[in-house]
């Protein structure tokens, strides 16, 4: 079970990557605030915003990235543990596998979305706004 955790953490910092290189365009060194930077460049301007960062819209991007795969998994583990539960029959055993899973799944749920309400608190105007 923890090579699943652990194989699923690298692929997400993976697709976060590549999906953000995308996004995000290499400046030459850039003084953000008195902070040298390369990577990622700063707002200029009167009406530009935080929005307006590349860090930004990385950000935007692994939240994104994030959401999508908790979805996915969520969906997954609710059939997952449909399935057993449906397919044990007499198996007591099973049985309490499946709702020990579907339990897990959506205390999991439960859980993410109140991260990320505190986030959307947390972050005045919200996370995407």
């Amino acid at each position: 079970m923890n090579r699943i955790v652990f194989g699923l953490i690298g692929i997400f910092v993976l697709a976060t990557i590549f999906a953000a290189s995308f996004g995000l365009s290499v400046y030459a060194e850039s003084n953000c605030a008195g902070v040298k930077t390369s990577y990622f460049s700063c707002p200029t301007g009167s009406d530009s915003s935080v929005q307006d960062s590349n860090f930004w819209k990385f950000l935007e991007t692994s939240l994104n990235i994030l959401l999508g795969l908790v979805g996915i998994l969520a969906v997954g583990g609710i059939v997952y543990g449909a399935i057993m539960y449906s397919s044990a029959q007499d198996n007591e055993n099973q049985v309490g596998q499946a709702k020990g899973i579907i339990q897990g799944v959506v205390v999991g749920l439960v859980a993410f979305v109140a991260m990320y309400a505190f986030f959307q608190y947390l972050i005045p105007g919200g996370v995407f706004s």
